[in-house]
């Protein structure tokens, strides 16, 4: 773990050049029908031979996360005609005009003889013959080039696209191995292409609903734990653990009356399921004052799973309290609203489909809520609107579950588990077109991904 947080440390971005003349993104997405943007990405040029090797690194890595999106159609180098491209001078556009590129990435790596490596490249606007970016970043240590490969892309992607940032973030999920009858589970942590797989946890406890907070890089999680009392009576423990510093705390210990709990925005907050005499309804406990939790729901159903909106006014969760499991709104100051199907009330219901809806989670652009959905022998991962309109399904399988957002609530990775197979960790994005594997060393369930690693520019 060490390794992979002294990389994130040390990793020290600076902006030299920044110019930008662009009226128009080059990417338009809709929903209806796309096609990708075909788009050139040569291996960035190098002055040493190490510079050259990190520079078709870098490009490699930039082509990979921009072709995994779905919106870019990378062109295979051996159709090039223009060959060496130089940082300080213009492409021949014509050149590029006959392969249709729409879009040319043109780099260049410098490794000093101190270990600090810089880099700049210039996207290039083919058809209108004109610049729309350059920028040059430089890192402290060259075995950063591979965040900084995601950190490019997400520029790229960014000045093409409508679309914010979400290559430079991480994906934790459990890793499951052994065998059916008893799995060891630990929380591993990978970049979200599944590169830099590392464990955080020795598998020595079972955990359990890994999420991360908005606003930092610290997951909160539970663990099955023996009972000091009794050690053959086990419990669900919630631990939070903040991922830069590897320190992990107990926020509660609560049997097995508590189920997956999620962040506010703001990360002062969590909300989770609690049972209590009997009843499971949405609790909100204090961070700032532990022990502190307030209830949000008082309905004699059960209530779980629940998911803050984005400016954290409202919760929504699942609910059986109108006979199946099915979606539910709520205000964390628990006043009354407009309700979608009219009438005012402290707690409106947004779906009434057929089957068994479970772990909502809310898009970080608030626009959308992602859902689980179980009807007939099928799982399906979904989208709806807050107010309960557009529902519609993204990815079906035997057994598919636990969607989770990209950073720019254009994607979803979630876990597939075949009958009787191991599980997998998979991504959509919101055409339901662009469903990929997502790589990972071994099964794997669960998955949350986190804030972008480095600010908005």
């Amino acid at each position: 773990m060490k390794t992979t947080f002294a990389l994130i440390a040390s990793l020290m971005l600076a902006l030299m050049t920044t110019q930008q003349a662009m009226a128009q993104n080059v990417v338009n997405i809709t929903e209806g029908t796309f096609e990708p943007t075909p788009i050139a990405i040569p291996d960035f040029s190098g002055d040493t031979p190490e510079a050259v090797a990190r520079g078709a690194d870098i490009a490699e890595v930039i082509r990979s996360d921009l072709a995994n999106s779905g919106l870019f159609r990378t062109i295979d180098e051996a159709a090039f005609i223009e060959k060496d491209l130089a940082i300080d001078m213009l492409p021949r556009f014509g050149d590029w005009k006959v392969l249709n590129t729409e879009a040319l990435i043109v780099g260049k790596t410098i490794v000093n003889p101190d270990g600090r490596m810089a880099t700049q490249f210039r996207i290039y606007d083919v058809f209108n013959g004109r610049q729309l970016f350059s920028t040059q970043y430089t890192i402290e240590v060259v075995d950063g080039w591979r965040r900084l490969a995601h950190i490019i892309a997400d520029d790229i992607y960014t000045n093409l696209t409508a679309d914010g940032r979400y290559f430079d973030s991480r994906i934790v999920f459990i890793t499951e191995t052994g065998n059916r009858s008893r799995r060891t589970k630990r929380l591993t942590i990978m970049d979200q292409d599944g590169a830099n797989p590392e464990f955080l946890t020795d598998g020595a406890i079972e955990v359990e609903s890994p999420r991360f907070d908005p606003s930092s890089q610290t997951i909160i999680y539970n663990a099955i734990v023996p009972d000091r009392n009794n050690p053959l009576i086990p419990r669900r423990r919630v631990y939070l653990f903040d991922i830069e510093t590897g320190q992990q705390e107990v926020i509660g210990n609560y049997g097995f009356s508590n189920f997956a709990a999620r962040f506010s925005p703001d990360g002062r907050f969590v909300a989770m399921s609690l049972a209590q005499n009997g009843n499971t309804d949405i609790f909100l406990l204090n961070l700032n004052r532990r022990g502190e939790t307030t209830r949000l729901t008082t309905d004699p159903s059960i209530d779980t799973s629940p998911s803050y909106s984005p400016d954290g006014e409202r919760i929504v969760f699942t609910s059986d309290r109108g006979g199946s499991e099915q979606l539910y709104v709520t205000r964390t100051d628990g006043s009354a609203m407009d309700c979608p199907t009219g009438g005012r009330d402290k707690v409106c219901r947004i779906t009434f489909g057929e089957g068994r809806y479970s772990t909502p989670v809310w898009s970080p652009r608030g626009d959308l809520i992602a859902y689980t959905r179980q009807v007939g022998g099928e799982f399906e991962i979904g989208v709806i609107k807050p107010d309960g309109s557009g529902e519609r399904a993204l990815a079906r399988d035997y057994h598919a579950e636990g969607p989770t957002w990209s950073p720019n609530g254009r994607v979803i990775a979630f876990f597939k588990e075949p009958r009787g197979g191991w599980p997998s960790l998979w991504s959509v994005d919101l055409t339901g077109r662009n469903e990929r594997r997502i790589r990972t060393p071994d099964n794997a369930s669960d998955p949350a991904w986190s804030p972008l690693l480095s600010k908005e520019k």
